[in-house]
């Protein structure tokens, strides 16, 4: 009886045995399998730092290219990108009116300035001036650039470099509702007696003296200008920017576009850029192609013409 009582002690600590081992095997198999998961983890976790360094670094070595760009470019004051603007063109320039009365300078030309100043990593300060003025600021060398709707008229390269387009735009001859009929093509803007009116210093003026050489030719300093004298019938027509155009007949139902003007060889808008600074000309296209690219340029589009829809003040604000 005892041999039968040991036997079978025997047995079950054999079996006890055999189970501990397994035990053992099991607990080392799922170790394993841990480690071999948490080395694939950290792996893993390992590219994945490794792409974002890498992509990081591509940031930084880009910021790092704007920033040696701009710091090759001079310009009139160390720090800042002056830049001179005509704010009686909207959607381009004009002053914007919140709801508490206070004007401010809006227009995706405006927009467009501080993007390139923020690309070259300077501080944005505006002019605001007459269109006449612009030109001058930038023949004098007073500002950096130039952004007031600017076409890149062959003959202004004597007093201003142009950037690349970065506006497709259009020309068009406007009048008020009760003189549409007396316009049906160009050749009807071309007629003695007749008062047609143009921003001075503008292409504008150019394409009033080609198409309509017979007409007396008036012109004033400002788009506002010249809107009031149509409205109050001392002009017959003007030739104006198709987007200014465009703008003006939203706040004044009494105007109409009535003919598309041609004009070959500078058909679009181009920041007027200090003459002979090669630099700052190569850093405002950069500019320029990044804020098309990124769909940044639609957008100030977008905004401009609706705030041009609102309460707007064009012109000068001490006028």
């Amino acid at each position: 009886m005892k041999k039968k009582i040991i036997a079978t002690l025997m047995a079950a600590s054999m079996l006890m045995g055999v189970t501990a081992c397994g035990s053992e095997a099991g607990g080392a198999a799922s170790t394993s399998q841990t480690a071999a998961g948490t080395t694939a983890d950290t792996a893993a976790s390992a590219e994945e730092k490794a792409d974002t360094a890498q992509d990081t670094e591509k940031k930084d070595e880009a910021a790092d290219s704007e920033q040696k760009a701009a710091a090759d470019v001079q310009t009139v004051t160390a720090g800042k990108l002056t830049v001179a603007t005509s704010p009686d063109f909207a959607p381009y320039e004009f002053y914007a009116v919140d709801e508490s009365g206070k004007p401010s300078l809006a227009g995706f030309d405006i927009s467009l300035a501080q993007y390139i100043a923020d690309y070259m990593g300077l501080e944005l300060e505006v002019v605001p001036v007459d269109f006449d003025g612009v030109l001058m600021e930038l023949q004098t060398g007073s500002v950096d650039i130039g952004l007031a709707g600017l076409s890149p008229d062959p003959k202004r390269t004597s007093i201003m470099d142009f950037s690349d387009i970065y506006y497709e735009g259009g020309q068009s001859f406007v009048t008020i509702k009760d003189k549409v009929e007396e316009f049906k093509t160009l050749a009807d803007t071309n007629i003695k007696g007749l008062e047609i009116g143009a921003q001075t210093g503008s292409i504008q003026v150019d394409l009033a003296q080609t198409n309509s050489p017979d007409s007396d030719i008036v012109q004033l300093t400002k788009v506002t200008d010249i809107i009031a004298e149509l409205l109050a019938g001392k002009l017959d027509g003007a030739y104006i920017e198709t987007a200014v155009a465009e703008s003006y007949a939203k706040n004044y139902p009494e105007l109409s576009i009535v003919l598309d003007v041609p004009y070959e060889g500078a058909e679009g808008s181009a920041v007027g850029v200090s003459k002979g600074n090669e630099a700052l000309l190569k850093a405002v296209n950069e500019a320029i192609e990044a804020a098309k690219a990124d769909g940044s340029m639609d957008e100030f589009v977008a905004k401009a013409n609706e705030l041009a829809s609102g309460e707007i003040i064009e012109g000068l604000l001490d006028e």
